[in-house]
């Protein structure tokens, strides 16, 4: 993982558009390389196991693959989380988030709200100049 490719602020729609560089490890977004997602969603299924949990960010649905350090905490469907990790392309299936971090937002209301409007503001200044360079 190359941690000096930023996390992009991301909705789950955004995704579909992400494609696969040629060279490198990485993926392109409009021109943008990055590897892995920051998304907030609800948490809509959890597996029996609890490795893997369904998020929904009211534009898509994304499936998150938890490591053993997450599973040993309970995550319920309708919680509130904020979800960072690698990004994995799926050719024929739904993308995947391999988690490197999650975190229950649940206790904070305007968390969703608010995120919406980071993602707003994250487009504006820095994805939307790149990728307007890009076409």
């Amino acid at each position: 993982m190359d941690y000096s490719l930023a996390a992009l602020k991301l909705m789950c729609s955004h995704l579909k558009y992400a494609r696969e560089t040629p060279s490198q490890n990485a993926l392109t977004l409009g021109g943008i390389l990055f590897q892995r997602a920051w998304l907030q969603g609800v948490l809509v299924w959890v597996s029996p196991d609890g490795d893997r949990l369904l998020l929904d960010d009211a534009t898509g649905v994304i499936e998150l693959q938890l490591s053993a350090d997450f599973r040993l905490r309970s995550w319920n469907i309708g919680m509130y989380v904020m979800v960072v990790g690698g990004y994995i392309f799926r050719t024929g299936e739904s993308p995947m988030i391999k988690v490197h971090k999650i975190v229950d937002l649940s206790p904070f209301p305007d968390r969703e709200a608010m995120w919406y409007l980071e993602v707003i503001e994250a487009y504006k200044l820095f994805y939307e100049p790149l990728i307007e360079d890009f076409i």
